[in-house]
């Protein structure tokens, strides 16, 4: 199994922000290097006005002087400003690069995963992490990487500072960091599971909304709609008051914190002014470590605004990486073999769907009864192979196994005497043509679709496949021809017409073997055979595989095999199985007495 398959332990935030920051790592070092300069430059001016008060107090009245040290100050504040957008310029160049790191690796990652595991995944979920969660993070990243650290840093190196200066009054300053602390630890409780399950709500508030708007046409239709709306106004308000619940139980908390963290003055003046008005301490020592106080503390305020921000991120990536965990196709990165040609051999094929998943976006489902039991099969190279049976019989299964988009659970598939496991995804895709009932076209023009087939492919030859599969009348007779922009989905086309320009975009692609699962299903009769007669033309000399309901169409098939609940129930020709009678005979009589009704 690929090493890819292989779950790691839990990262924190450094360690994801490592991985996926790619080629701009350097860069977000080097804004935490000018956010140092920038909060250095921030807390400098403090230092300028002890100085100052330190050499009013000890009689100097050089005006030029202190004009030139207020000048100073001016110039720290000045740098504060550009250090501070330097830093953020960057850092933002930075995570927009790791964001889209993370979006292309979790693309490529669905790719490789079975195709019952996305279709396990709920849609609203796993495009809430993939657009709006991940897009959540982006001032989150960009901000903290360097402020967060650097403002750590230099409120550390501040509270040294105070010690090395008089630790007496440094510990007096420290006094009330107590009572902050114990209210942030408060305010921090169960922090992470709180934030778990608020995201946990929201998950299903998308999911509730994703299928309310899918399902908006049959809840109008059966009078559903105040059930249904329902159900989204309760998982609405449940995602609201998971956060209202979390923000009213953290209020005080965070007042206290806010409110006593920062006033260090509080313990700082009354100890300061005993110990000097007993002389254990000088009015210059005092007075600077007032004017310290006052900033020391600020850096460490603002990285702790941060924090919620921090474990939100965190999560998300959790989200991220529960997803590049999940078990991929097992298939190696090159061939480990070559195929002698394109036949197709199915060896006691076993399957079953659902298989457990422990990935937390895709919810735990129990194995539910075996699909296929012992599927055997031999299709030769530029045959046509059909397969029929009932509905729910396993056709399509066998199809998609043979596409490679799931894996057996045991036995084999091999192509041209190779198991599919021992050749890369890449090289198998190469290889086939998948065509199903529920195509999906992008929001581009049909040409553009068509072309998905074959990258580079011009014009000309777009257009000579959907000469040749059917469908370049009808293309013609849209608003803009081959330059009509299809819609989301193609939501602007009728579902025969999607699939007529799918069947082209497969034909685009040219591959030795092809697979249509009821490609035709949505198509009136005539247009059907149309269609079949095209892909006849254009498969010469191909592996060609169908399943179709409507057996006039494949009658011509070089075999035929009849699938019932799992196995093949009978093989052969039209003509075999006609006269074997059974099952292939029972659908035959049954479609034409449809057909002539």
């Amino acid at each position: 199994m690929s090493s890819k398959n292989k779950s790691s332990a839990k990262k924190s935030l450094p360690g994801w922000i490592i991985e996926f920051a790619g080629e701009k790592k350097g860069q977000y070092i080097t804004s935490i290097l000018f956010a140092l300069f920038s909060v250095a430059c921030c807390i400098a001016p403090y230092f300028m006005i002890a100085r100052i008060v330190q050499q009013l107090l000890a009689g100097v009245r050089d005006w030029p002087l202190f004009l030139r040290e207020a000048g100073i100050v001016a110039l720290f504040w000045l740098g504060n400003i550009v250090f501070h957008m330097i830093s953020t310029s960057m850092s933002h160049i930075a995570t927009f690069n790791l964001l889209g790191n993370i979006r292309k690796r979790m693309c490529d990652k669905l790719t490789r995963l079975p195709l019952g595991t996305v279709l396990d995944m709920p849609s609203g979920s796993l495009k809430n992490i993939m657009i709006e969660r991940i897009d959540s993070m982006e001032t989150t990243l960009a901000h903290i990487v360097p402020e967060y650290t650097s403002n750590i840093i230099l409120s550390l190196v501040l509270i040294v500072y105070l010690f090395v200066i008089d630790w007496r009054l440094a510990l007096a300053c420290m006094a009330v960091l107590p009572i902050g602390l114990i209210a942030m630890c408060f305010m921090l409780k169960d922090g992470p599971a709180r934030f778990k399950y608020a995201l946990d709500k929201t998950k299903a508030l998308n999911d509730t909304a994703v299928e309310y708007i899918n399902g908006i046409e049959v809840i109008k239709a059966f009078g559903k709609s105040k059930s249904s709306y329902e159900r989204f106004v309760v998982a609405a308000q449940e995602g609201s008051a998971c956060y209202v619940e979390w923000m009213r139980d953290c209020i005080w908390p965070h007042a206290v914190a806010t409110v006593v963290t920062p006033s260090l003055l509080l313990s700082l003046l009354p100890i300061g002014g005993y110990m000097f008005f007993k002389g254990t301490v000088n009015a210059s020592t005092f007075i600077t470590m007032i004017v310290l106080a006052v900033s020391a503390i600020q850096p460490f305020l603002i990285a702790f605004t941060y924090h919620d921000d921090i474990a939100k991120a965190g999560a998300i990536f959790d989200e991220v990486g529960s997803v590049m965990k999940l078990v991929e196709l097992d298939r190696p990165e090159s061939d480990r073999s070559t195929p002698r040609d394109n036949s197709i051999v199915l060896k006691d094929v076993h399957f079953s769907y659902h298989k457990e998943n422990n990935s937390t976006v895709v919810e735990p489902a129990e194995t539910t009864k075996e699909i296929l039991h012992g599927i055997s099969m031999s299709l030769p190279q530029g045959s046509y192979t059909a397969f029929v049976g009932p509905s729910g019989s396993g056709k399509s299964t066998i199809a998609r196994l043979i596409a490679s988009l799931w894996d057996v659970d045991s036995g084999s598939v091999e192509i041209g005497g190779v198991n599919i496991r021992d050749l890369s995804l890449e090289e198998y895709n190469r290889r086939v043509a998948y065509v199903s009932q529920d195509n999906f076209l992008f929001d581009m023009s049909v040409r553009e679709n068509i072309r998905l087939g074959r990258e580079g492919a011009t014009d000309a030859e777009v257009e000579e496949v959907a000469r040749k599969s059917g469908c370049y009348d009808f293309i013609m007779s849209l608003e803009n021809g081959f330059d009509t922009i299809v819609g989301g989905s193609g939501a602007h086309l009728s579902g025969g017409e999607r699939q007529r320009i799918a069947i082209a975009r497969a034909m685009m692609k040219d591959a030795p073997i092809v697979i249509l699962d009821e490609a035709t299903a949505y198509t009136d009769p005539e247009n059907e055979a149309i269609i079949q007669q095209s892909v006849a033309k254009l498969v010469a000399g191909k592996t060609l595989i169908v399943i179709a309901h409507r057996l006039s169409t494949v009658k011509d098939a070089d075999k035929l095999y009849v699938i019932k609940d799992g196995l093949i129930d009978s093989c052969g020709t039209h003509e075999e199985l006609l006269a074997q009678g059974g099952l292939y005979k029972d659908m035959w009589e049954a479609h034409v007495d449809s057909r002539d009704a």
